[in-house]
């Protein structure tokens, strides 16, 4: 993989004067021209630190594994543009390249996804660890808990060999996981993957399937929870991958780092979008069921609605997932032969929203979240399992980045600074003497 700069900044360092002395600071050049400061010694030199609420100017490393350009619409893995993944490869090879950097020979394939597929089932321990979870948690928590706790049972990971085998006890079970977090909740039995199923297929098994009754597998689900999770393989430094690496950085073992980016993808201002999605249609569905209704409120400023699953925080222009995941939610509702008043009002919003100018002037295209959401709706997901899904996706490219962190020669614990607004020193007072 080529990671020679396409061109070069036309200097090579950045003077800042402070209080009469001039300070150096080197400048970055990423292959994409992206230029960043090196202020790594800003603060022992002028005593000075940035300040970058939410990091969203902040460039915490470098990094070789995704590419963003959210004005064009852009999105790369390993230099791969995110359309022909979804067009030409699954999700399995996808995590191959992610980890290794390179697409996978035949071989290598077929390799991957037979040690994937030896390890997918659970200790039998486990059937006690979710019995002593409450059946009303939401799925996120047990799941977090839970690749959590496999670090009590694959306790070494100091060689290249056993984070070898970490890497793939975590993409063989994340599966097993989300569909027994589901079970628990439901109160069902869960259910043995089964080897001869893909990915995918065998996590609609786990799912639905129950010991009396099997499911139905039908191709067209299984490609589009393929294709779900690819487009949700890896997204660059956001929250959620952001604290994989900063747990890890402390040295934390890989399931460890894991879990807490679970948790951090549970939020609703991040993986839960989705999910939100849903809610949004219910609520409609609720009222009158009109989209251009609500439509109109949400371009209402002091109306509290709001349009969730249209406009990105990094996209200003068409997400390109979002692009992707429109063909295949028509071809997934046309297979599914579903028909309900949630997808004929998210169907309305749909086409309101790309002639409206009021969004289309303001770019608010509907997203990623919108057609996934639309489409495990039309396949019968749960609503509280949309960010479980979410997580199974993102799964490859946290752990791409661990690896990449763990690897990179200018590795350091992350330590954020602060501006600190207390107060100033001051004296204890006793008890008597305070008012």
């Amino acid at each position: 993989m080529s990671t020679q700069a396409t061109g070069a900044p036309k200097q090579t360092e950045l003077e800042i004067q402070y209080e009469g002395k001039t300070t150096k600071l080197p400048l970055h050049c990423g292959t994409e021209n992206e230029v960043g400061i090196d202020l790594a010694k800003l603060r022992s030199s002028t005593g000075m630190i940035t300040f970058d609420p939410g990091y969203g100017n902040t460039g915490a490393c470098k990094s070789a594994i995704t590419y963003i350009d959210g004005d064009a619409g852009i999105l790369r893995y390993r230099g791969y543009p995110i359309e022909e993944l979804a067009e030409r490869s699954n999700f399995l090879e996808v995590a191959w390249l992610l980890l290794y950097g390179e697409l996978p020979t035949k071989q290598e394939l077929a390799g991957f996804t037979h040690e994937i597929t030896r390890h997918t089932m659970l200790h039998e321990d486990f059937r006690r660890f979710f019995s002593a979870l409450p059946k009303d948690a939401h799925p996120m928590p047990v799941c977090a808990a839970t690749v959590g706790a496999l670090a009590t049972y694959y306790q070494e990971q100091e060689s290249e060999r056993q984070v070898h085998n970490s890497v793939i006890r975590l993409l063989a079970k994340m599966p097993t996981i989300a569909a027994a977090s589901y079970k628990h909740c439901i109160g069902q039995p869960t259910m043995y993957p089964r080897n001869e199923l893909d990915y995918a297929s065998n996590f609609l098994h786990m799912m639905f399937a129950t010991p009396c009754e099997q499911y139905p597998l039908d191709p067209v689900a299984a490609r589009a929870i393929d294709l779900i999770l690819i487009l949700h393989a890896d997204h660059e430094q956001n929250c959620s991958t952001s604290t994989v690496r900063l747990v890890g950085s402390s040295q934390a073992p890989l399931f460890a780092s894991i879990s807490a980016g679970i948790s951090a993808l549970w939020g609703p201002l991040h993986g839960g979008a989705n999910q939100k999605v849903i809610e949004m249609l219910e609520h409609i569905a609720r009222e009158d069921g009109s989209a251009d209704k609500y439509v109109a409120r949400a371009k209402d400023k002091n109306d509290t609605a709001r349009l969730m699953g249209f406009g990105h925080r990094i996209y200003k222009s068409y997400d390109p997932r979002a692009a992707v995941l429109k063909r295949t939610c028509n071809e997934v509702i046309a297979k599914m032969g579903k028909s309900s008043k949630l997808l004929e009002i998210a169907m309305r919003l749909e086409e309101i929203a790309l002639q409206d100018e009021y969004f289309v002037s303001r770019k608010l295209y509907p997203n990623v979240d919108f057609y996934s959401g639309v489409i495990f709706n039309a396949l019968n997901i749960p609503t509280n399992m949309f960010t479980v899904l979410f997580a199974m996706g993102r799964m490859p490219g946290w752990i791409a980045h661990w690896l990449e962190m763990r690897r990179d020669p200018d590795f350091r614990i992350g330590r954020p600074r602060q501006i600190y607004t207390g107060a100033t020193k001051r004296a204890y007072l006793p008890m008597d003497k305070r008012g």
